[in-house]
């Protein structure tokens, strides 16, 4: 019973889109109908500017930091923070409170797996981080990482195996997600970080 509850809540504070929140309460417009029409933090940084994108990005790891506290003490085992995770993850993708249409789930993915295994997370993120900077493709840096981290998870760690699987998912997800994004990397189409689009 508390497993199912934790995911449940896990789901709904996922659900808490804060791109579409801050940007409906700092400029009145629906963040999905702007930019690349992502509702996520890199959108909002291209659309509202640095202090909403950041504020979003802190708070979306966040959710995904709290789903997995909750698996950890509401739901325990191995099974049940990974199971919280992944449901704070679909509410960040799917969100029942905005119509199931959400963002792509990076920055939850980071808060979520950094908890359940950090120095792997680290490593992968700092790796992430480089090819941003060097490109400024922040989609290729997210696959990236969503890459990396079941490999480190599994190579690096002694984290339990649900735990590897856990990134395997989140790294099928974020592929999924990012479909249109790898189209235009291919076509030489995508957006630069800093591109500012309104």
């Amino acid at each position: 019973m508390f497993t199912v509850l934790a995911i449940l809540i896990s789901y709904l504070v996922g659900s808490l889109s804060f791109s579409i929140i801050i940007a409906k309460w700092v400029k009145g417009i629906d963040i999905r109908q702007h930019g690349s029409g992502n509702a996520g933090a890199t959108n909002t940084l291209r659309v509202l500017g640095k202090g909403p994108g950041i504020a979003v990005f802190l708070l979306d790891i966040a959710k995904g930091v709290v789903a997995v506290l909750l698996g950890i003490y509401m739901a325990g085992g191995d099974w049940g923070p990974v199971l919280c995770a992944l449901a704070a993850i679909f509410g960040h993708n799917w969100p029942v409170w905005f119509g199931f249409k959400g963002g792509k789930g990076i920055a939850t993915t980071v808060g979520a797996m950094a908890t359940l295994a950090f120095i792997p997370t680290l490593i992968a993120g700092i790796v992430a981080i480089v090819i941003i900077a060097i490109t400024r493709f922040v989609s290729l840096g997210s696959l990236i990482f969503a890459l990396l981290v079941p490999i480190f998870i599994w190579n690096i760690s002694d984290k339990p195996l649900s735990y590897v699987w856990a990134g395997l998912i989140v790294c099928i997800l974020a592929f999924i997600r990012h479909r249109s994004n790898i189209v235009k990397l291919l076509q030489g189409k995508e957006n630069k970080l800093g591109a500012r689009k309104g």
